[in-house]
């Protein structure tokens, strides 16, 4: 079965890759940053302005994919100062409930735009 793939309305890729892309009931959803859709700049403000963003933006690609955070089932956190993660924590806490999906938080050197957060997430389709 081929993959199929997901373009969410106002965001941009920059490079060759796709927003989503699905096969066997999964959805991969590429890394967000927390570029302000339509332009090429990050979000005014700190680690929670920037993680907001993030969750805005990987919002619109799931929407686009019919899905929301409720059929997400793993995330990855990218933080480029593992200082960050106790303020991150509380903004990822007012997007998912229990149970939460599984996530792994990784420290990076960087990340584009000189973002401080980058998360990207897998989805599952509901059963049926």
């Amino acid at each position: 079965m081929p993959r199929s793939t997901v373009t969410a309305p106002g965001a941009s890729a920059v490079g060759p890759y796709s927003h989503a892309a699905e096969q066997h009931g999964f959805v991969y959803l590429s890394g967000q940053t927390p570029v302000v859709p339509g332009t090429a700049t990050l979000v005014a403000g700190g680690i929670a302005e920037q993680t907001r963003q993030c969750f805005a933006n990987l919002a619109a690609v799931l929407s686009a994919a019919g899905l929301g955070f409720d059929d997400v089932v793993k995330c990855s956190v990218f933080l480029t100062d593992m200082a960050d993660f106790a303020a991150m924590n509380v903004v990822y806490a007012e997007v998912f409930t229990e149970p939460y999906p599984a996530r792994t938080t990784i420290g990076v050197a960087a990340l584009p735009l000189g973002a401080t957060v980058e998360i990207e997430m897998i989805a599952a389709r509901p059963a049926g």
